[in-house]
């Protein structure tokens, strides 16, 4: 661990929300007398505030640093003094399609950050791009074609059933039970609905079934290794309901979809298995050059084989998630964890002289 102490101000993106109604309405709380006490439901934390308290525990000097979508937020970041910004932006001002652009202008202001450089950022949020470049390594992927107003792209003949998505969104965002297409007809209907929902290319990929893995990948090329192996196990999904991560499936906890399904550390896999699974997810995380950390999601088939879904850079580090779920199976506290990202990160800019971060600046 970092022996210095170290300013690191963590960068967050902020939008839908008028800032001064937010603040109105948290004074008009905090003075409204309640005519009766009620018992508050304990608030679950976020990812930024548990990130800050670890932090605060390794002695380092944490502070907030939001992005709101609006010009001033970027020129207040140009004057950052941070020794090092942590970076879990995931948008600007709602465009996903923009976080390598946050990433590209943190690098342009010459700050340090941890997690995946814009260049990684945008090879693995265009999913079609990041196929491709699978298929060069010789990673399995499933076969695919893109479709957009009325241009389609072959990259293999793909047979039925498919599963139809946006080709640039990430966080399962335009995937629900109707992804999972059996038919020409129920394909052209689902490419539409995707295009005049999302205004983009859609998707189209051959339907593995198989169990839903999960590989966590911590370090920088050289030093990149596979934590615990995590399965969402979706084998309690309704019968007839496709067997994918679905939006609702991840994060509609009001869903049948959400109760019936869970992520906890693969088990029943052997060792030939495991070895597989993790060389797998080391290669495509070289291949698109990810670094500090990242997730590698893959379907196991029932043959044994393996196929790379999608890489996710800078994946949700909240305690409860898989990423943080597989460090903790590897005997990382959540603490230790986000040490080793900002360890790593740290290391990257200063070749391992960390011990100078906070003098260097």
């Amino acid at each position: 661990m970092i022996g210095a102490k170290l300013k690191i101000a963590l960068l967050y993106d902020l939008w839908n929300e008028d800032p001064v109604a937010a603040a109105a309405k948290e004074e008009a709380d905090a003075t409204r007398k309640p005519h009766k006490k009620v018992k508050k439901a304990k608030k679950e934390k976020t990812d930024r505030e548990e990130i800050f308290e670890a932090l605060q525990k390794l002695g380092h000097e944490p502070s907030y640093f939001e992005l709101d979508g609006r010009p001033t937020s970027l020129h207040s970041l140009s004057r950052c003094d941070a020794d090092l910004i942590f970076n879990l932006t995931e948008s600007f001002d709602g465009d996903d399609t923009k976080e390598m652009n946050v990433v590209a202008y943190v690098d342009l202001l010459g700050l340090r950050y941890t997690g995946a450089g814009p260049h990684a950022i945008f090879m693995s949020q265009d999913k079609a791009i990041a196929k491709k470049i699978f298929a060069f390594h010789g990673i399995k992927t499933p076969f695919f074609a893109t479709a957009y107003r009325g241009r389609i792209e072959h990259a293999h003949d793909i047979s039925l059933p498919l599963i139809v998505k946006p080709s640039c969104e990430d966080g399962s965002i335009g995937i629900d039970a109707g992804s999972v297409v059996k038919s020409v007809k129920e394909m052209m209907e689902r490419v539409e609905y995707i295009q005049n929902e999302f205004d983009s290319p859609a998707l189209i990929e051959e339907y593995i079934e198989g169990r839903e893995i999960y590989a966590g990948v911590l370090g920088s090329y050289e030093t990149a290794h596979v934590l615990p192996l995590v399965e969402l196990d979706l084998s309690r999904l309704p019968e007839g309901t496709p067997k994918i991560a679905s939006y609702d499936v991840k994060f509609e906890k009001n869903t049948e979809a959400y109760k019936l399904t869970k992520s906890s550390i693969a088990v029943n896999l052997d060792e030939d298995t495991v070895k597989r699974l993790e060389d797998t997810a080391l290669a495509a995380y070289r291949a698109l050059k990810l670094r500090d950390y990242g997730r590698i999601d893959m379907r196991l088939a029932p043959n044994g084989d393996v196929y790379v879904i999608e890489a996710n850079p800078n994946p949700w580090l909240a305690s409860r998630q898989e990423f943080a779920m597989a460090a903790k199976a590897s005997g990382l506290s959540y603490t230790e964890m986000i040490g080793s990202i900002v360890d790593l990160a740290m290391g990257r800019y200063l070749n391992g002289n960390v011990a100078t971060a906070a003098t260097t600046r």
